[in-house]
């Protein structure tokens, strides 16, 4: 048994809450015979443990090493019963499982018009909160109940369910269909960034089209229109076409503007389209509609109304101040960024069972980053040799490869020489290995490994050149995603210049918004 696999259950256990400790305990309790349960012995030991050791618990002889296994799996299970009983934690979902369960129950003893009195009312809650696959499953059941108990008052019966049924087919088979292309086109941005040439492109847009249905977007249902937009924006990101993003992502949220209730429903869906729609401000360079709609957001999250569970708790504190850090960064206030950091590091220690591995090392990146632009490149390397030294980090091949260039620049400009050909060799040999030299990261690598001999009174000039060589690709459909991940520009101004390099963005941030407005997106 792995590692990870020994820890779900001390992993479950430290993430209740008191109210949902003490719940368990009373549920156990109203077991009667239970109360000295082995089980419950096991609960308070882990409960009362710093970390998950073995040894120490057949020492304290709960139980012999033979049945730990056993016990394990049935206290899990004990926990996820206590945890489905308690209100707090009810949602849509549940409830409907809860009337079909109680249905089921009712049909095997028989009582059929009970339970179909049951069922009808968990699919009209099913229909109504775009749960069109359990609604699907009740139909099914419903048919199963009809062949042993006709209603002859209601003639139509049959034909109500097969329409019924019909309709939900080609509902859920559309959302699956949708649900797929989407997941796909996520699975390989995460891996492998935006698209990088024109061949990129074609492929990636022959798979899109190829497996998007053709429908008419207005005429669809909540969910399916739901994955639909979500299938369009990721297909943008991969092609860098972040206004089509930001279209499709304001789509996605104006649904639930639209529809206030299903906020609560379905909040992660709410919280992601919103992320994707900061992340398009962001890449746009909009930041009076980014902060409004970041704030929004938040507003949200505190309603009375919004659900409040761990997974939720995860989220928020991930969107938020993933875009809390877009936000200062690309204004240039960067000293604001800086401020946040502990409270970032305090959020991915207490949620580090919950945030994957990516999402930790895009905050390092981001991190090392906003210190690069605070000149404090001692700490930007720090943060950066957090994701190089990961040596089994599964994250998208772009971050990986602008981690080893922001690395490169940060020890030029901290002044570290003594090593600088050792980390020439293996930027130069990752990027290869990734197949990622393009004409930013070339020019990129000539500059500082003929740094050691530019004499100083002529470094201005190299700078001035390399900036002249580099601007050409900034408007290259290819070219310019590297300058999403590190504004090498700016820095270049900055030496320049003489300038700080946090005013010399804040200036272009100012520019973007005089000179530019939002498209409207309708409804």
């Amino acid at each position: 048994m792995t590692k990870d696999q020994k820890e779900h259950l001390f992993i479950l256990i430290k993430s209740l809450t008191k109210s949902e400790k003490r719940q368990f305990k009373l549920y156990v309790n109203r077991m009667g015979s239970n109360f000295d349960s082995k089980f419950l012995n096991l609960f308070n030991f882990l409960e009362k443990s710093e970390f998950y050791d073995e040894k120490l618990i057949l020492g304290k002889g709960i139980v012999s090493k033979q049945q730990l296994s056993n016990l394990k799996a049935h206290l899990y299970k004990q926990i996820l019963i206590s945890l489905r009983l308690n209100p707090a934690l009810k949602n849509i979902r549940l409830k409907i499982r809860e009337l079909i369960d109680f249905a089921t129950i009712l049909y095997q003893k028989g009582l059929y018009k009970q339970s179909l009195k049951l069922l009808e009312k968990a699919k009209s809650l099913a229909i109504k909160n775009e749960e069109k696959y359990t609604a699907f499953d009740i139909v099914e059941l419903e048919k199963v109940i009809e062949s042993q108990y006709i209603t002859r008052s209601l003639s139509n019966r049959t034909q109500i369910l097969i329409s019924q049924a019909d309709k939900l087919i080609i509902q859920n088979d559309l959302a699956s269909k949708l649900s797929n292309l989407s997941l796909s086109l996520y699975e390989r941005f995460i891996k492998a960034g935006y698209a990088k040439s024109d061949d990129e492109f074609r492929e990636i847009t022959k798979f899109f089209y190829e497996r998007l249905p053709k429908i008419d977007s207005e005429k669809i249902d909540f969910r399916e229109k739901l994955w639909y937009y979500k299938a369009h924006v990721w297909y943008s990101f991969l092609t860098q076409d972040f206004l089509s993003s930001y279209k499709y992502a304001s789509k996605w949220v104006s649904m639930f503007e639209h529809n206030v209730k299903m906020i609560s429903i379905h909040p992660v869906f709410y919280l992601k389209g919103n992320n994707y729609l900061l992340e398009s401000l962001n890449l746009i360079k909009y930041p009076q509609k980014f902060k409004l709609t970041l704030e929004n957001m938040l507003k949200q999250t505190k309603s009375p109304d919004f659900p409040v569970n761990d997974n939720l708790e995860t989220l928020i504190f991930l969107y938020k101040y993933n875009n809390l850090i877009n936000y200062y960064n690309f204004q240039g206030d960067f000293q604001k960024a800086e401020f946040i950091v502990k409270e970032v590091l305090y959020g991915i220690d207490r949620y580090k069972s919950q945030i994957d591995p990516h999402h930790v090392m895009v905050f390092y990146y981001k991190i090392a980053c906003l210190y690069f632009g605070l000149n404090e490149y001692e700490n930007c390397i720090l943060y950066l040799n957090k994701i190089i030294s990961n040596r089994h980090l599964k994250m998208h091949e772009d971050l990986l490869c602008f981690t080893r260039v922001l690395n490169l620049v940060a020890h030029y400009e901290a002044g570290f020489d003594y090593n600088m050909d050792y980390h020439l060799r293996e930027t130069y040999k990752f990027l290869i290995k990734m197949n990622d030299m393009h004409e930013v990261q070339k020019a990129l690598i000539r500059f500082v490994k003929k740094l050691g001999d530019i004499y100083p009174q002529d470094l201005k000039k190299a700078f001035i050149n390399l900036h002249k060589e580099l601007k050409q690709h900034e408007n290259d459909p290819y070219e310019r995603r590297s300058f999403l991940y590190l504004d090498i520009l700016s820095w270049l101004e900055s030496n320049i210049h003489n300038r700080p390099i946090g005013e010399i963005i804040r200036e272009k941030a100012i520019q973007f918004n005089r000179r530019k407005k939002l498209p409207k997106v309708p409804f």
